[in-house]
């Protein structure tokens, strides 16, 4: 992997951005991007600063610190400029703003007025959905990182973590240990996501019934975790012990790009006929779901053509346990852990080829975990390329 992005594919974002900006608000004039994420995708850096675009392509990025790593790392030195507080800004670009695309989902009001104090800001519109449209879309560069995420993520979960696991140890050794494991594989140790307050050290973990508890994270899965202040990593107290469902769920991530994939492994003995029944079940989901990921397909018809399919009692403690069920099939990956588009309802525009996706088809079973499996897809006009190892039953150690 190169360590640095290059000016042609950064050029080419941003051109994109402009052109989906056009075509949504053709009177905008100025972009600015505060998410720091936002920010490295489109400049290659992820400074404490503010870039801003022109109608017309005129990219500036204000970095505050540091505008000496700013100019180390990307490729559009010439477009950085060193800034204090918004008004070294203003200097440069002028006050000028127009009709603006800002980041309404992240900028506070406060950073509004603060923005108000400086430039003259006409309408604002959201830019969110449209950069995610354009971040969906993935380039050969990310692509490649994906794929090398994925290929590495398969090793963790396949081989690794079976050598891991050993009766006594508590959810919160084999998360440390796990990571670990990770970060001697490259991982670069966080997981990113977009969801609003999310936190993630590494996923989520859990042995037996843990993997079906409440959590305020937006998936299938639960977790216990260390305590109500810290519900992640998971519990310190709960032992891993013959007979147990041990549940994995995490992201890996090299140069700045995740994978995401699901494994679940059953300890000490073999899983039942029912327990592995069910498991199959997801894993027929999960195929099925993936042998749709073509261009032009539209996810919202996948979604209902997968979930028209399945009886009512199947359905039960599907995607999430009791009153828990989430309501998407799959989401996109990238960046962030939860990108756009989602396998979901109203999400209606035709899948694109280079979108990557992670599959989730999840069951609970009361009393003994969650089962089913994850794996990331890339989008191509054979159905999902699977760049994650694929679907497997349950990891008997």
């Amino acid at each position: 992997m190169k360590e640095f992005l290059t000016r042609e594919e950064l050029e080419n974002r941003a051109k994109r951005l402009c052109a989906l900006a056009t075509d949504k608000y053709p009177d905008w004039d100025t972009i600015i991007v505060l998410g720091r994420v936002n920010q490295y995708y489109l400049t290659g850096t992820m400074q404490d600063g503010i870039l801003i675009i022109k109608n017309g392509g005129k990219l500036m990025y204000f970095a505050r610190r540091s505008y000496e790593r700013a100019k180390i790392e990307s490729p559009l030195s010439d477009c950085i400029y060193p800034m204090n507080k918004y008004s070294d800004a203003a200097e440069v670009c002028g006050k000028l703003f127009g009709n603006t695309l800002l980041e309404t989902d992240i900028a506070t009001i406060e950073v509004l007025n603060r923005l108000r104090g400086q430039f003259e800001i006409g309408r604002i519109y959201p830019i969110k959905k449209i950069l995610s449209e354009v971040r969906a879309i993935k380039s050969p560069y990310e692509l490649d990182a994906i794929r090398e995420a994925g290929k590495r993520h398969k090793y963790l979960l396949e081989e690794v973590v079976p050598g891991i696991l050993r009766e006594g140890m508590s959810e919160v050794e084999l998360s440390a240990e796990l990571f670990e494991k990770m970060l001697k594989l490259g991982h670069q140790g966080v997981s990113r996501f977009n969801s609003y307050q999310t936190e993630m050290i590494i996923g989520q973990i859990a042995f037996g019934a843990n993997s079906l508890y409440p959590t305020n994270f937006d998936g299938p899965g639960g977790m216990k975790g260390l305590s109500p202040a810290v519900p992640l990593f998971g519990s310190n107290k709960t032992l891993l012990k013959k007979g147990d469902l041990v549940f994995i769920d995490v992201g890996f991530c090299i140069e700045g790009y995740h994978s995401d994939k699901t494994q679940v492994y059953m300890f000490g003995a073999k899983p039942s006929d029912e327990l592995e029944k069910t498991h199959r079940q997801c894993i027929e989901i999960q195929k099925k779901t993936a042998s749709l990921l073509k261009p032009g397909n539209i996810p919202s018809e996948i979604y209902s053509s997968i979930m028209g399919c399945l009886d009512s009692s199947f359905l039960e403690n599907f995607m999430g346990f009791g009153d828990r069920r989430v309501s998407f099939l799959g989401h996109g990956v990238g960046l962030h852990v939860d990108e756009l588009p989602v396998i979901a309802k109203d999400f209606d525009n035709p899948l694109k080829e280079g979108m990557v996706f992670a599959l989730e088809p999840k069951k609970g079973v009361p009393q003994v975990g969650m089962v089913g499996g994850e794996d990331t897809y890339i989008v191509t006009p054979d159905g999902g390329e699977c760049i994650t190892g694929g679907e497997k039953d349950i990891i008997t150690v």
